[in-house]
């Protein structure tokens, strides 16, 4: 078991990638947080998991709600290893006037915030313990962007950034700081993603821009999230995993 006794917390994990990357650590021997907005779908993935899971409601744009969720994980597990800031929203793809203010902020709250919010709460945690582990779920709309989700785009051009420049800062506390970018995946937000554009005909021609010729499944993110949290990736920091594909390249 690769990550036997970790103690993890995986935002948005009632669905989507975070559901994968939840059962993923489960299997491999951790102990997980199911953290969400959704207190009932988070129960269901911790119902699925069994005793090593518990479900935890956190709105994470909400810098109390998260210390809460932080807490509330020490308590049941003893401490955190893993944190994996997975939880994500998206403007609907559209020219970018037609966004309005409010959605903007809660892309950002939801995307960027977050992981100051989660970071705030588990570096002093892994300091004490003398290592740790952040996973987050960037996008490769963060590095090759679309037109239509641009304010999206930005807030995942922030988040691969961010990873890289906490990975520097907390190297010395040995705290590995890593992210993801996976390509459009088969998620609850690919409705989102497409738009108006959202035909079998229009998701053909997306296909067609990725090499390997299909949208990511959350677990291929899992699996990569599962290599980055083991010991197997102890010299791997600042990094940001495309898993795409081929479609940046």
């Amino acid at each position: 078991m690769r990550l036997k006794d970790k103690r993890t917390i995986v935002t948005g994990a009632a669905s989507g990638f975070g559901r994968g990357i939840a059962k993923t650590f489960a299997r491999e021997g951790a102990r997980v947080a199911i953290v969400d907005l959704d207190l009932d779908g988070a129960r269901a993935v911790a119902e699925e998991i069994g005793e090593a899971a518990i479900a935890v409601e956190c709105d994470v744009s909400d810098g109390a709600a998260v210390q809460a969720a932080v807490e509330e994980t020490e308590g049941a597990f003893g401490g955190i290893d893993i944190v994996v800031n997975n939880a994500g929203w998206t403007n609907r793809n559209a020219p970018l006037m037609e966004t309005d203010e409010a959605t903007f902020r809660k892309i950002y709250d939801v995307n960027v915030l977050s992981i100051f919010h989660m970071t705030k709460s588990c570096v002093p945690v892994w300091r004490d313990a003398g290592q740790g582990v952040m996973i987050n779920v960037g996008s490769t709309a963060g590095i090759r962007p679309r037109p239509g989700l641009t304010w999206y785009n930005s807030s995942k051009g922030a988040v691969n950034l961010m990873t890289r420049s906490l990975a520097v800062e907390l190297a010395p506390d040995r705290i590995r700081v890593n992210c993801i970018a996976p390509v459009m995946g088969a998620t609850g937000l690919l409705e989102q993603f497409m738009g108006m554009e959202d035909t079998p005909e229009n998701r053909e021609k997306f296909i067609a821009t990725v090499p390997l010729g299909r949208l990511s499944e959350p677990q291929d993110i899992a699996n990569a999230a599962l290599y980055l949290a083991s010991d197997e990736a102890e010299f791997i920091t600042g990094v940001i995993l495309e898993v795409d594909g081929g479609r940046t390249v």
